[in-house]
């Protein structure tokens, strides 16, 4: 049941979960995703952790919320990019587009940095990006491991990148593209 709070003129809940998601943001753009904390996260909203947990999740979830903030001007940025393609072109499409919109934005960059390398496994096991990588490469849902494939395909990429952009493409034509590619059977 939505309370709305007369104070804040609006859902009480949802302003909560607003300002955790906004310093766990801050926390990680500040310290990179994996000291994501939630007691330190509790003390920065003034908070308990029963009170993180009852309105923004577990880490897991607030990671999730996390990496969606910072991934918006990416994901948006993909889709148009990707608009009307299909198969392999879509694949290399939005691995490349993505890639350079990482690397083109400070915060994003700082995500990616030799510094603040995560836990590898967070990011790799993460339903939202899974969930993001197949709807902007047009895998279908049904193909998980496609999509976990991808998302370790960019993070890959993010933080060992290629110096030469064109090699980079290449590379991903030469070893990524022929996954997407129409199979034809029999002569």
């Amino acid at each position: 049941m939505t309370r709305n709070d007369w104070v804040l003129g609006g859902d009480r809940a949802a302003a909560a979960a607003e300002r955790i998601y906004t310093a766990a943001t801050e926390l990680v753009i500040r310290d990179g995703l994996d000291s994501l904390d939630i007691d330190t996260l509790a003390a920065r909203v003034h908070c308990s952790r029963a009170t993180v947990y009852r309105h923004a999740g577990g880490k897991g979830q607030i990671r999730d919320a996390v990496l969606m903030r910072l991934a918006a001007g990416i994901i948006d940025t993909v889709r148009q990019s990707v608009d009307g393609l299909t198969g392999a072109e879509r694949v290399i499409t939005a691995i490349t587009v993505a890639l350079r919109e990482i690397r083109s934005d400070r915060l994003r960059r700082l995500m990616f940095s030799t510094g603040n390398l995560p836990d590898l496994r967070d990011l790799h096991s993460s339903p939202v990006l899974a969930h993001l990588a197949a709807e902007l490469t047009g895998i279908t849902d049904d193909d998980p491991q496609a999509a976990q494939w991808i998302v370790r395909v960019v993070v890959s990429f993010a933080y060992s990148p290629i110096a030469d952009i064109r090699e980079e493409r290449r590379v991903l034509e030469r070893f990524v593209a022929p996954a997407y590619r129409p199979v034809t059977v029999g002569r």
